[in-house]
């Protein structure tokens, strides 16, 4: 069975760790900016939503093929988000978590821990830019006389962020590709998927 790895990058004005993702997700202003993703072993590849760019068929199609494994870390952020992009639900049977499979096996609950405790070398762990990148790009800013009294930072006000956004888009897909394969030695049970 084909697996397709996804990591994205949404902004939302409702507070995530306050309100949840569900509210996250049904604010007016909620947006997926940015889609990196993977097949198997392929290269990770990434689209950019705010600059027009769209998911390639295959990916969209495999997004709601059953026969196709769908993982995130954290996947219940990419489901719900990613429901609301499509204008309906995803099947969450069809996707594994590898947050859930790394609690499971009593990892921490961080995709940057995980990779520093189970060794993973430094190419293949979290950018740890991202926290800055993040709040940069994904939270609304206080308007200042100094970024001309905007509520919002994009792409224009400041490219080689969003470049370096970008680039940690996709190293999360390397990272959660990663942990994954060291965690498939310990499976979680059928049982816990369902749950």
């Amino acid at each position: 069975m084909s697996t397709l790895r996804i990591d994205i990058e949404t902004y939302s004005t409702v507070d995530l760790p306050k309100c949840g993702v569900h509210r996250y997700a049904d604010s007016d202003d909620f947006e997926v900016m940015l889609f990196a993703y993977a097949f198997d072993d392929e290269d990770p590849e990434v689209i950019d939503f705010t600059q027009g760019e769209q998911l390639p068929d295959r990916v969209e199609a495999a997004i709601f093929n059953p026969a196709i494994t769908k993982t995130a870390y954290n996947a219940a952020f990419e489901i719900a988000c990613l429901s609301k992009h499509f204008g309906r639900a995803l099947d969450v049977s069809q996707w594994r978590c590898t947050s859930v499979h790394a609690l499971y096996l009593g990892f921490p609950n961080s995709l940057g821990e995980v990779g520093k405790v189970i060794g993973l070398p430094q190419d293949l762990q979290k950018k740890r830019i991202g926290g800055s990148l993040v709040r940069y790009f994904c939270l609304p800013c206080k308007p200042t006389k100094t970024n001309g009294g905007r509520t919002r930072n994009k792409a224009i006000h400041d490219r080689e962020k969003w470049r370096l956004f970008k680039e940690y888009c996709v190293q999360d897909v390397v990272a959660e590709r990663e942990v994954a394969r060291r965690l498939s030695r310990y499976p979680v049970p059928a049982k816990e998927h369902r749950l």
